[in-house]
């Protein structure tokens, strides 16, 4: 059977992306510590930044496929972080052993921050310009082509999956949806800004679905895992709001908009619909409803930091 390690395995996409895996491959999770995981599934706690450790790890595993999540995600902090480039370099290493040791199938996570969010608009792989803005996207990008040029010295087959604007349970706290609905199922306004801005926004189970069928494929290059489908920030709000029962707390506008931020960003997602026949299940409605419900019953506990 085919052997699946996922770096990053407890984050907040590596932990349903491990889950769902199980029906494909053998998997064998990673993350610098250790936490439950799914019966069936080998957990191997490891600093990726480590390279001997991380070495060790692989020789042991023997990977055939690699789907690779670990990275600096702190909010806040990611976008400028110098940790980026430690990333960066320890990734390399990662798909660098991953092949020495026989892997042949790579899919590494990327970010449509790796696009140029000066002028923003619907995102395509191959006509967009890659200009990223922030320390966070150079990296990721820089990552991406490395690992290409990579794969086809070493006959390893690599995909750079670019992930848009997830939501869903377990998602952290200072995000906008478990930020806003938190604050409404306390009883609290919840500040936010005027919301005209569009963007893409995908259920974590679905991006955890694509990039398992992605491992799955031979499909390579960039591609981007979205819904397609552009929606106003106010009116994400507005559904958070309604399924919480408290509209009447929310505050539009009463925090400015992030300078930078495009008026729209979304996902041309035709290489996952057409070359991969993939297509999201979970509408944005009953996505936001299982996920206030998963706040309302777990709150704060059940939150998973990524990986």
């Amino acid at each position: 059977m085919k052997r699946l390690l996922v770096t990053g395995a407890t984050g907040f996409v590596g932990a349903p992306a491990v889950r769902l895996a199980r029906d494909h491959f053998e998997v064998h999770a990673t993350a610098r510590t250790a936490r439950a995981v799914p019966t069936g599934v080998s957990f191997h706690p490891c600093d990726l930044l480590n390279a001997d450790k991380t070495a060790r790890l692989i020789e042991i595993v023997r990977p055939t496929h690699l789907l690779h999540l670990a990275w600096v995600a702190t909010p806040g902090v990611y976008w400028t972080s110098p940790e980026n480039h430690r990333w960066a370099e320890a990734s390399k290493h990662i798909l660098l052993t991953f092949a020495q040791y026989g892997g042949t199938r790579a899919v590494v996570a990327g970010s449509c921050a790796e696009y140029d969010w000066g002028t923003g608009g619907v995102c395509h792989e191959r006509d967009t310009p890659a200009r990223p803005r922030t320390t966070y996207g150079r990296c990721k990008l820089e990552l991406g082509k490395w690992a290409e040029v990579l794969g086809s010295a070493r006959g390893v087959s690599v995909a750079r999956a670019r992930l848009f604007f997830l939501y869903g349970p377990g998602e952290h706290l200072s995000r906008l949806v478990p930020s806003v609905a938190r604050a409404l199922l306390a009883g609290t306004p919840a500040a936010c800004s005027t919301g005209t801005q569009e963007r893409d926004f995908l259920h974590v189970e679905d991006a955890a679905d694509a990039l398992v069928a992605l491992a799955q494929s031979d499909l390579t290059g960039p591609v981007n895992v979205g819904s397609g489908a552009a929606v106003a920030v106010r009116d994400l709000i507005d559904h958070v709001a309604r399924e919480c029962g408290r509209p009447d707390l929310v505050r539009l506008g009463a925090r400015a908009t992030p300078a930078g931020e495009p008026p729209l960003l979304v996902a041309d997602a035709g290489r996952l619909r057409d070359e991969l026949g993939w297509r999201p299940r979970t509408d944005l409605e009953r996505g936001l409803r299982e996920t206030v419900d998963w706040w309302r019953t777990t709150g704060s506990e059940g939150v998973r930091k990524c990986g």
